[in-house]
């Protein structure tokens, strides 16, 4: 008896909530902006305003229909629909545009002011922040003067809010001042509230972002500041002499034109509760446009993520059921524009535009407290011994079964940069399915957490994202969930993670599922996940630029994708990771692994993949993934065979060997938006030509203080939570004086280091006194102190008479021109001394003290032969082992590396290795430099002499 009474039950809640627009009872009602009130509500008497059809629909049964005419509907204030609103659909007039506006029509009456700006007396109570010419939104006045071509901002100024500008504004309070973060992760925004007896600026604000408050030192601007007044389109409120101040665009007649400014910050508002909800509401074929900014507002830290967020929007929907927004336009509004806040069920966003919003597309939204063990920021760190082991959520007061269909969003993200076209966190089952989004300032789509997974993301199109900030994704997530470094229990240890494998699916309980999409992130990752995300099924996904990223987590499955000219990217993964990457296309071996990658084969599978080099036709070994993965044994390089990439066709041909791999071809047509109307606007990806021959970069291994050491390349900089054009060093392996393996070095003596180059130049400028060397340790900055080290300077001075005695010095390969004891005698000579060929990469000069010398000074010469091989280019090896240790420098104590590159190369060049408070540089019987060539031709320097000095003989 079961199944019959839940089928009465759904089909008597059809009935009642008016799922269907036929069923019985069903009433109509008509608004017209030319109605009136006081008429019945009927064709021919429509309503005037919303408010008045919304309690006429109170008191009739469900379900009702309110159908609004075209012409705009300046709300007085937001229209709250409640429980007792459910089973009414809000629907446009076949072939008419009503539009639903938080703002007002301003009737002004212009007079001229100066320099082509005109002036307007505006009502009392007006207090707005957005101003429309015409429909189109216009500048607040601002420095530096809005670009469209401009990269950040619009136009951005170091000096926005130097002493020098400030001194030009009388009366800066109301002004906003608006920066970048330092690491490129979204902006700041702070309200400025006047001047300080320095005659800097007074602000608050600052708390747009979840991962510090630092202003960017050059990317920034300020706006609503009246002496910036200076360029068409701008314009500036005086609220304390109401006068209104506008700079017409060129042409335009504001005499002539609609003026309408923002007065509500949201237009429309669902509102229940999980014991009230709000049910059966659609809202069709409406405009919504002019909502007022919320970017002050800007502030509550969403659980676990880098964001802060505004809980509410133009359209506000919390405490609903089964509620529908279909075929609205919302256009240009300055917060938000959908946010699903709290308890939801069943929400479906379809067949939408959205346009310009200045914050979100759509954001899912749950309650933080439904989440067990809460963290609010990075930094944060759960105890093992405080860990809730329960699955799932602690309440339902959450968005759950919920979905974004057919719908464009594109350009969002115009005031706010830390947002999305869709945005996800504590939520369940949220579908975004042909869904076309673009021109983003950051991610298209972001799942900010892991809490509850099984959302689906399908048959997307979504490209030109991370256009304004950086380290993130055309999709972006976080999994930084109950098991994410969690102190005092470690899940790289064999028998803990035997245990305690379940605890990545504390929150991510659901697979979710990324299928069928296209990405193109020319700015990041097309797929970035970050920081834990787990439990992820990644399949038939077309890559066009960025690659694809799987940073520490579980449960990752990326298979049957083409990523084009790029590859997989692995960032320091667990040891059970249990991530599967097989049967992909890539356009390059794996890259780099930022922040390391265990020693022992990767994940549980990585296998069948194959790296598209074209015009290979005979399949060959995938050697370079199978060194990386230590797995891919029947990975291959090969030519794809793709039947048309010039026209978006990444299919491969019959025969191709992909397919015999297990690659299985998927649709290509079926990317964005189906909607008819929305198609023919939309926008889609540019695609690339491929790169020929692409492989990852080999970046080379430096030595520093007895570190192996290298330089960040690509994406890597991401690894270490620091921004990309900051650089930086990373200690490989090793560790010196509070230094350790994973370390990225950014700084010495209150100095920037981006480079290799940089580090040692630093080094050497200090010359034997400490080294202040800040560095970036799990995201955390930290500084250490270095006393004792090598380091280089020049020699001025001739071959000493009484150097230490060498009794050999061999080279491998064998050199050329001049006998080897040459770099022994004393003398320098106008000739190639013992040479390298040309080619020779990596060529060793050793040296055999014939006994254990502890010492002081290590001395080499060069010649300037033909203006090219006076540089040098070495690394210094010792051994303190009485039998020959060989060529292989693994054996060997690394000094120091030496390159002159830069440096003014004279005739005869001397440079001289030292430790700092003239102590030893080690005690040694053997010494090997290792040298590189030193020209674009492959030419190798023209060593000249070679000598040691020592200290003392050692105890």
């Amino acid at each position: 008896m079961s199944e019959p009474r839940v089928f009465l039950t759904a089909l008597l809640s059809s009935i009642a909530f008016g799922v269907t627009s036929t069923a019985v009872g069903a009433a109509d009602l008509y608004v017209s902006p030319a109605g009136n009130d006081g008429g019945s509500g009927a064709r021919g008497a429509p309503y005037a305003t919303l408010q008045k059809a919304r309690d006429a629909a109170r008191e009739l049964p469900k379900p009702v229909t309110i159908y609004l005419a075209g012409g705009t509907y300046y709300l007085p204030e937001t229209l709250v629909l409640n429980p007792e609103d459910s089973g009414v659909t809000w629907q446009a007039n076949e072939g008419e545009t009503p539009i639903v506006s938080g703002g007002v029509k301003l009737d002004l009456q212009w007079r001229a002011f100066k320099e082509g700006i005109k002036q307007a007396t505006v009502p009392n109570d007006l207090v707005t922040e957005e101003l429309f010419l015409n429909g189109d939104r216009q500048v607040l006045a601002r420095y530096p003067n809005f670009d469209p071509q401009a990269k950040y901002f619009n136009g951005y100024a170091a000096d926005a809010i130097s002493k020098e500008r400030v001194a030009r504004w009388a009366d800066p309070a109301g002004g906003y001042f608006h920066a970048m973060h330092p690491a490129m992760w979204g902006g700041f925004t702070w309200r400025i509230t006047g001047k300080d007896d320095k005659g800097e600026i007074a602000k608050e604000g600052g708390w747009q972002n979840n991962r510090g408050r630092a202003a960017h030192p050059t990317i920034r601007y300020v706006e609503n500041i009246f002496e910036e007044l200076d360029a068409p389109g701008e314009w500036f409120l005086n609220r304390k002499t109401h006068a209104l101040y506008f700079y017409p665009p060129a042409g335009v007649d504001v005499s002539k034109a609609t003026v309408e400014a923002t007065r509500l910050a949201t237009l429309i508002e669902l509102h229940g509760t999980r014991e009230k909800p709000v049910k059966s509401v659609t809202l069709k074929g409406i405009t919504f446009r002019h909502a007022n900014r919320t970017v002050m507002e800007t502030k509550e830290p969403i659980l676990r993520t880098d964001w802060a967020i505004y809980r509410g929007g133009a359209i506000l929907v919390q405490g609903t059921e089964d509620c529908r927004l279909e075929d609205l336009l919302v256009d240009q509004v300055s917060g938000n524009a959908i946010f699903v806040n709290f308890y939801n069920r069943r929400v479906s966003v379809r067949g939408c535009e959205i346009v310009k919003a200045g914050a979100n597309g759509v954001v899912f939204l749950g309650d933080a407290k439904a989440a067990r063990n809460p963290l609010f920021n990075y930094d944060q760190r759960l105890r093992a011994a405080d860990l809730d082991r329960t699955p799932g959520p602690k309440t339902e007061n959450y968005p759950a079964d919920c979905r974004v269909d057919d719908c464009l969003i594109h350009l969002t993200g115009r005031v706010e940069k830390q947002t999305a076209g869709v945005n996800i966190d504590l939520a369940q089952n949220i579908t975004v399915r042909h869904c076309s989004i673009y021109d983003m300032p950051r991610a298209g789509i972001n799942i900010g957490d892991g809490c509850w997974g099984g959302h689906v993301i399908e048959f997307c199109d979504v490209f030109d994202t991370v256009k304004e900030t950086g380290d993130h994704g055309s999709f972006n997530s976080w999994g930084r969930d109950r098991f994410w470094g969690l102190n005092g229990l470690n899940l790289n240890d064999d028998k803990t993670w035997d245990a305690e494998k379940d605890l990545p699916r504390l929150d991510a309980m659901k697979t979710t599922v990324l299928r069928n999409n296209r990405w193109r992130c020319d700015h990041g990752w097309d797929i970035d996940l970050d920081d834990g995300s787990s439990n992820y099924q990644i399949v038939n996904n077309l890559c066009l630029r960025g690659g694809l990223k799987n940073r520490e987590g579980f449960f990752r499955v990326v298979e049957n994708n083409i990523i084009v000219n790029n590859g997989f990217h692995p960032h320091v993964w667990y040891k059970h990771s249990q991530d599967v990457v097989r049967r992909n296309i890539f356009g390059t071996d794996h890259y780099l692994p930022a922040g390391g990658m265990p020693a022992f084969p990767w994940g549980r599978e990585m296998d069948f993949n194959l790296v598209h080099q074209p015009g290979i036709t005979v399949p060959q070994p995938a050697k370079k993934l199978v060194q990386q993965s230590k797995r891919d044994d029947h990975s291959v390089v090969a030519d794809a065979l793709f039947c048309g990439p010039e026209r978006g066709d990444y299919r491969v041909k019959e025969g191709s060997p992909a397919l015999k791999l297990g690659f299985v071809n998927f649709p290509m047509d079926q990317f964005g938006v189906q909607k008819p109307a929305l198609k023919a606007i939309a926008r889609t990806p540019e695609f690339p030509k491929f790169q020929s021959g692409q492989t990852t970069p080999t970046v080379a291994a430096h030595f520093w203080l007895g570190m192996s050491v290298r330089e960040l390349t690509g994406e890597e900089y991401s690894a270490f939570g620091v921004a990309k054009d900051s650089g930086g060093v990373q200690v490989l392996r090793g560790a010196n004086s509070g230094i350790e393996t994973g370390d990225l070095i950014q700084a010495v003596n209150g100095q920037s280091v981006k480079t290799f180059a940089d580090l040692m130049c630093r080094q050497n400028e200090a010359a034997g006194k400490s080294l202040e060397v800040g560095i970036v340790r799990k995201q955390q900055p930290k500084k250490e102190r270095i006393t004792t080290y090598p380091f280089v300077s020049k020699e001025d001075g001739t071959p000493a008479v009484d150097p230490v005695p060498i009794r050999e010095i061999t080279t491998k390969p064998a050199t050329v021109n001049d006998p080897v004891a040459t770099l022994t005698d004393g003398r320098l000579a106008e000739s190639y001394g013992p040479v390298f060929a040309n080619g020779t990469v990596g060529g060793a000069y050793k040296a055999d003290l014939g006994q254990l010398i502890d010492i002081a000074e290590v001395k080499t010469w060069s010649y300037d032969l033909n203006k090219g091989r006076g540089t040098q280019r070495f690394v210094l090896f010792g051994s303190n082992v009485v039998q020959d240790p060989g060529w292989d420098s693994g054996k060997y104590t690394p000094i120091i590396e030496v390159d002159t590159t830069g440096v003014p190369i004279e005739k005869f060049s001397g440079t001289k290795i030292r430790a700092a408070g003239d102590k030893s540089i080690g005690a040694f019987r053997w010494l090997i430099w290792v040298v590189q060539p030193v020209t674009p031709r492959g030419e190798n320097t023209a060593f000249q002499e070679f000598q040691i000095q020592g200290k003392r003989p050692p105890k």
